[in-house]
């Protein structure tokens, strides 16, 4: 009778599942099988998950670039040998006559550290890195992203390469490949990339984002936040560990790394699938699939690599910009612009009657400065809709409590951000 029970308490947990979340699980315990051996770099293992992730690809709608061997590449070791490692690579076509031969990437590694063998008592046992959450599941959520966007490819301007990566730990080797080699002539195509890099674990932050200070996907993530998403990332000043959006980053190619971080079983034996929270994942398909239409819709020549916005002098020194401070100004402790938009502008902002009345709506976007000792000044509209909805969003700005101030190399800062405002009218029943 206990065993029986057992069956159906797991019966019942699987049929509680979503579609989403089941076909997580599935793809999760297919990449961190035993007979993988934690997939090393030009192993058995990886070439046998890059078969799958292909065939995956390829049954969600897909268009293939590769074969299901995927994109062969040597990689030379230490001991002068070569490994043979491979990158797989699928693309949706964008449906914008100017935008659908610009590209954005989503990339996940495939490989992790593999196995090794240690001697017991003098009996040999194997150690097996399944590397669950470092990285089966941002792979996971990769193919989700791309199976949602295949039913959904009317949406994107730009074309879309979702890109699995072969020999990710060994400095990277399949990103440079993909750049120096196999997309050369077309790598200044790439208006941006995002890499999906351990996924299934929030722990204290949940979902993070890293984009290495680039203002335009600062502002996208900021605006998306501000409307009703099922996970907000906190955007963190500092990389979290290296992954393989440096690469891009490096051919300056704006690029956006979305993880939860490092966690205690980071390249311990103990990363299995039992350790990740797949409800967690299901809300950061959805939400990496919002942020990649919205990135995919983005105008010609956005988002820039180069932050253009001038440095001002004042009697006070330089006053830096949000996104090139070492430590962001913080809001009641909270880094997060969206934050700020949720417990104080939309608490206090007053829509106008005369705006109501003429049915005027739409989005302003503020920018303002913080001060050394956490006071905002020079609060002024930098994209107008209207002259009474752009004084009610300078209102509520200007009212703000104190921040905690930005700070480089250690020292406080003043420092100026951009913020939407958005102004929604309800619809009538």
């Amino acid at each position: 009778m206990k065993y029986l029970f057992i069956l159906f308490a797991l019966l019942f947990q699987y049929w509680d599942d979503t579609d989403i979340v089941r076909d997580m699980k599935a793809h999760v315990a297919e990449i961190t099988l035993a007979q993988n051996e934690g997939r090393s770099p030009g192993s058995e293992g990886e070439k046998a998950v890059a078969s799958y992730v292909y065939e995956t690809l390829k049954s969600k709608g897909i268009d293939m670039l590769t074969g299901p061997d995927g994109d062969i590449f040597g990689l030379n070791t230490d001991k002068g040998d070569t490994l043979v490692s491979r990158n797989v690579m699928g693309m949706i076509q964008g449906y914008d006559a100017t935008l659908k031969d610009r590209y954005i990437v989503v990339a996940a590694r495939m490989d992790n550290i593999g196995s090794n063998v240690l001697t017991v008592d003098g009996v040999e046992r194997r150690q097996i890195y399944h590397g669950a959450n470092g990285n089966a599941s941002g792979l996971a959520v990769m193919m989700e992203v791309a199976g949602q966007s295949a039913r959904n490819s009317l949406l994107f301007k730009r074309s879309v390469i979702f890109l699995g990566l072969g020999s990710s730990t060994s400095s990277f080797a399949g990103a440079w490949h993909f750049l120096n080699q196999t997309f050369q002539k077309d790598a200044s195509r790439i208006d941006a990339m995002i890499n999906l890099d351990i996924l299934g674990q929030g722990g204290d932050t949940g979902l993070m984002a890293f984009t290495a200070g680039n203002e335009d996907l600062n502002l996208l993530i900021s605006n998306l936040s501000s409307s009703l998403q099922p996970i907000k990332p906190v955007m963190i000043p500092t990389e979290p560990y290296p992954s393989d959006h440096q690469i891009f980053y490096a051919q300056e190619i704006p690029s956006v790394l979305f993880t939860t971080g490092r966690y205690p079983e980071h390249n311990t034996v103990r990363d299995t699938p039992s350790i990740l929270d797949y409800d967690l994942m299901e809300r950061e398909v959805e939400y990496i699939f919002n942020f990649l239409t919205s990135l995919c819709n983005c105008r010609e020549g956005m988002p820039a690599f180069h932050n253009s916005a001038p440095v001002e002098e004042t009697s006070d020194g330089k006053v830096m910009s949000w996104a090139d401070c070492d430590v962001p100004p913080a809001f009641l402790g909270n880094i997060n612009p969206a934050y700020f938009l949720e417990k104080w502008v939309y608490q206090y902002l007053k829509y106008p009657k005369a705006s109501i009345r003429d049915g005027i709506q739409g989005r302003v976007l503020v920018t303002f400065t913080i001060e050394k000792d956490g006071n905002v000044r020079d609060v002024h509209v930098t994209r107008s809709i209207d002259p009474e909805l752009d004084e009610a969003a300078i209102k509520v700005v200007e009212a703000s409590p104190k921040w905690k101030p930005a700070r480089m190399n250690g020292q406080k800062v003043a420092c100026t951000m951009t913020i939407p405002v958005e102004f929604r009218l309800k619809k009538r029943k």
